[in-house]
């Protein structure tokens, strides 16, 4: 797996032709799957959550949310699908396997899967447990090696299939440059997969192309950045919503100029993939009802790392 230097990749990602813009839904709409509570002190709010930097990292890319419950039939489930234009799977640590976080994200893979073989655009996006779910779901089994990058911002050093992929498509050279240089990307992990894994194993060789490595504080270089070689599923083992939406003082959370490009670019470009999905709610009541807007965020600065949680 080859890396490239930043100003190599810059060079060559100007002469990468523009893709045809295909983008024609301009009110998406993306589900972001709730997680089962496992933190003792967020226990008496609520069974699942979503932690709010995830729907304004969304909103600030121009979607909107909703939340996927975790206890709904495979019926609901499916029509949720037919309703919302992509897919995120939020960082947390529940299990891979054996979760309903886990079973619920099967459900809507699989989908995805048989949709966008026919045609049917949706995308799906993994944040650090979300990436590490998506590589679960694809080589069908759990291949994760130890990997601690816990509360440290590292740049990204980029592959050479980085320069033509979809994600980094309309980043700015130089913002490239500082990616590729500056300590943007937000790491909060034990577990990854490492770079040798990931290329031993065909499935998730073949399903995705990696566009970024990084090297763990153990010294072991696990994949930091992928992106589906066929099919719109995106996965980053750091967190780009953090750089804009979360603020405490203890915690590696990048706030310069460059993070937050960074990570407004990113948002942008998932909503887009969003936009080119055209599933909708038949009822236009139906919606609303399931919008995020019909719930309130808890203030939960003093005892988590977040500013403000979802609870159901």
């Amino acid at each position: 797996m080859l890396c490239v230097s930043a100003i190599l990749f810059a060079s060559i990602f100007r002469e990468c032709s523009a893709r045809p813009d295909k983008l024609v839904n301009n009110r998406p709409i993306i589900g972001i799957l709730t997680q089962e509570v496992q933190d003792p002190d967020m226990k008496p709010y609520g069974r699942t959550y979503i932690p709010s930097s995830y729907v304004k990292y969304i909103e600030s890319g121009g979607g909107r949310v909703i939340p996927i419950r975790l206890n709904q039939t495979r019926e609901d489930h499916e029509k949720t699908f037919k309703s919302v234009n992509g897919l995120l799977l939020i960082g947390g640590t529940v299990d891979l396997q054996t979760s309903d976080f886990a079973h619920a994200a099967k459900i809507y893979f699989r989908l995805a899967l048989k949709a966008n073989d026919v045609g049917d655009y949706f995308p799906i996006w993994g944040t650090c447990l979300g990436f590490q779910l998506l590589t679960v779901l694809v080589a069908e089994e759990n291949l994760l090696s130890k990997t601690p990058a816990e509360n440290i911002s590292l740049p990204l050093n980029f592959t050479s299939e980085a320069a033509s992929s979809r994600m980094f498509e309309a980043f700015p050279p130089e913002l490239l440059t500082a990616l590729s240089q500056e300590a943007l990307a937000a790491n909060f992990h034990h577990f990854g997969v490492t770079d040798q894994m990931f290329m031993r194993n065909e499935k998730l060789r073949s399903f995705f192309s990696v566009l970024s490595l990084n090297k763990a504080e153990n010294g072991v270089v696990f994949v930091s950045t992928m992106e589906g070689r066929k099919y719109p599923f995106y996965g980053v083992q750091w967190h780009p919503e953090v750089n804009r939406f979360q603020w405490n003082p203890l915690y590696s959370f990048p706030h310069s100029r460059n993070a937050e490009r960074m990570s407004s670019l990113l948002a942008e470009f998932f909503v887009n993939e969003g936009r080119r999905s055209s599933h909708h709610f038949i009822q236009a009541e139906e919606e609303s009802k399931e919008l995020i807007y019909n719930y309130n965020p808890l203030y939960v600065a003093n005892f988590t790392s977040y500013e403000q949680i979802y609870f159901f």
